[in-house]
């Protein structure tokens, strides 16, 4: 059975060698999630650390999903830090593994990921995500609302050029 759990910075540092897989995998298998091919698990480290330090800030919330005591996916909320924006979050880095898709994973991290944002008195949340890609359907079909789309915005990890849909959520 799957387990999601949310890490501190000692556990996320425990863990860089699963998320170093992950972020590799996903961006190997083609996800703009802000990384350019070839990309390897090396490659991940110095952007995992980073977000352990964040963590560690309390910048950053970073949920993990384990499936037989290895981390295959994981999920970021990233707290607004403008004084005008204490009720908001940026939920960040939706990634699962390649050979752990189609076991509802990203609906587990996202429920957590939502539940402890509200929990935290945070009643909106925001994403970004490739136009056309399968995330974008699954947002929407976990009640994210559309907000519109950005042309030419970013780029696939082969240097395709793509266009970004905005999303939120209100929460709690």
């Amino acid at each position: 059975m799957p387990v999601v759990r949310l890490l501190d910075e000692s556990q996320t540092l425990d863990v860089l060698a699963d998320l170093n897989a992950i972020l590799a995998d996903c961006v190997e298998g083609g996800a703009s999630v802000g990384f350019m091919s070839p990309f390897s698990p090396a490659d991940a480290e110095p952007f995992w650390r980073g977000v352990a330090a964040a963590v560690g800030r309390g910048e950053v919330l970073l949920f993990v999903a384990e499936v037989e005591g290895r981390v295959v996916g994981t999920v970021q909320i990233g707290f607004a830090l403008k004084p005008n924006q204490p009720h908001r979050a940026d939920l960040m880095k939706l990634l699962v593994h390649r050979d752990a898709r189609g076991r509802g994973l990203s609906k587990r991290l996202m429920q957590a990921a939502e539940t402890e944002a509200a929990r935290r008195g945070r009643n909106l949340l925001v994403l970004d995500t490739a136009t056309g890609e399968p995330a974008e359907a699954l947002y929407e079909k976990l009640g994210w609302q559309r907000s519109g789309v950005i042309p030419d915005y970013a780029l696939f990890p082969d240097g395709r050029s793509c266009d970004t849909t905005v999303f939120y959520k209100r929460i709690g």
